[in-house]
């Protein structure tokens, strides 16, 4: 007999979690195919680049590095500070964008191709475990048999192998923070000289190692909130993986020889295989969940039973649900064309910033208190400034002022003169001008920051002067 359409029931709650509150856990079947065989090339080339971009050094300084603590950061090998906040924010705003877009118009593509959650479950805690324990049936089998000796030496083995995992992938992520150098010596000195640091590898890797031995599939389906974000971004024409019920209702179990459109039933055989193969355990024919991280799982599944029963491949595929209902291929809507243009705004808008972006910030300004100005002896007129000059580079710059506009002369208050590397320098000047440069009250001048010889920044000053 055919099955019934199912329910809306399943919305009630996460399929990993039954109807006492209690976690159901989720023994994936091992996936193969083509979908898979392409997600392996991204997820172990996205992992080659995790694990060998802090080693990685451009004009001295790491590829990346997200140092939260000296509020300092590397993005291929150019230094941002504090003061270059207003590109952070930029680059936020662009990567929400970009986020709502890839989700209005392709689901969680995100969640199953590139987020390291999925990447690392799937790709690296998840074969290790079909290489110890067996498949999905021998997973279960194990679970359910009493504590021997092969039970143990099972257990034990996969969990170290995490646990060592972790403490890697702890060490790989603090690298991102601190640098490795500050990674090795940490490892290599004596523990109490970094109590600090070590207590750091060590919440990270019991933080890893959790994650991925026993939280798992929840990361996803509990915590993250994207899965809910994307139950608001959807629409109809957005490209999810969907079951094509118009082709496979009514479901009903294979029987050789049968003529199955004669009968009414549709190609589903319902054979539960994208069920067991899914690792966040939903049954993706009950339409798009927040479960679901669009990891393609499913998809070779159902094609290998298409092909084994002389089927079309397809019957869950990359499909919006207004194709499905149609047939009418997908096309971008209105909403994911007015996403776009404004993703190419701010993708215009931060690669400007970035590219115009100075290495050094210069502040001066009159100082604070005092007289406005003071006439010398020989007529000339000084005022008095507060300087100070960021250098956001890794060298050591020898300063020079100079100015712009005039025939003034600038007086340092201080014996040193150069620009330390990733530091600030700091100081007092006199800016002494000549009686008839002064146009009255308030004169604005131009002063050069120059180092061997090149003009490196400028700031505008106002000099105050009697009103004559």
């Amino acid at each position: 007999m055919a099955q019934e359409k199912p329910t809306e029931n399943f919305r009630d709650h996460i399929s990993t979690v039954d109807e006492k509150g209690k976690r159901i856990w989720v023994f994936a079947k091992k996936p193969f195919g083509k979908w898979f065989n392409k997600r392996k090339i991204v997820s172990y080339s996205l992992l080659l680049f995790l694990f060998a971009a802090p080693f990685i050094t451009v004009g001295g300084e790491p590829l990346l590095m997200f140092n939260i603590i000296e509020r300092k950061f590397v993005i291929f090998g150019k230094i941002f500070w504090p003061q270059d906040f207003y590109i952070f924010a930029i680059a936020s705003l662009t990567f929400l964008v970009f986020i709502v877009l890839f989700t209005l118009v392709f689901g969680r593509i995100f969640c199953g191709w590139f987020c390291p959650q999925t990447i690392f479950m799937e790709f690296v805690f998840r074969r290790i475990e079909y290489w110890i324990e067996g498949d999905w049936t021998h997973q279960k089998r194990l679970e359910r048999q009493p504590w021997n000796a092969e039970k143990i030496r099972k257990k034990t083995l996969k969990h170290i192998i995490f646990f060592a995992i972790a403490f890697l992938v702890a060490n790989i992520f603090l690298s991102y923070i601190i640098g490795y150098k500050e990674v090795f010596r940490i490892a290599t000195d004596n523990p109490l000289n970094h109590i600090g640091g070590l207590v750091a590898i060590i919440v990270f890797s019991f933080l890893f190692y959790g994650v991925f031995a026993f939280m798992r599939e929840q990361v996803c389906t509990t915590i993250c909130p994207y899965g809910r974000l994307q139950g608001v971004l959807l629409d109809p024409d957005s490209m999810v993986i969907t079951y094509d019920y118009v082709r496979g209702e009514n479901r009903s179990k294979f029987r050789k020889d049968e003529d199955r459109p004669a009968e009414g039933k549709g190609d589903c055989i319902d054979c539960n295989q994208c069920v067991n193969v899914c690792p966040t355990g939903i049954d993706i024919r009950n339409g798009t969940q927040l479960e679901c991280v669009n990891c393609t799982a499913c998809i070779d599944e159902c094609d290998h039973i298409m092909e084994s029963i002389n089927k079309p491949k397809g019957l869950i595929r990359y499909a919006s649900d207004a194709s499905i209902k149609t047939g009418i291929a997908f096309k971008f809507s209105k909403k994911a064309k007015a996403y776009t243009a404004v993703l190419f705004l701010l993708l215009g808008l931060l690669t400007t910033l970035v590219i115009s972006r100075s290495d050094f910030d210069v502040t001066i300004k009159r100082s604070s208190g005092g007289m406005l100005f003071h006439e010398m002896d020989n007529g000339k007129i000084s005022n008095i400034y507060s300087m100070n000059i960021l250098n956001k580079t890794n060298k050591d710059l020898p300063l020079e002022f100079k100015l712009l506009d005039g025939n003034g002369k600038i007086s340092v208050i201080s014996d040193s003169r150069t620009l330390p590397k990733q530091g600030t320098y700091s100081s007092s000047m006199l800016l002494i001008m000549e009686g008839e440069d002064i146009e009255g009250l308030k004169t604005n001048f131009k002063i050069g920051v120059y180092s061997d010889g090149k003009l490196i920044d400028k700031a505008n000053v106002t000099f105050i002067g009697p009103s004559f």
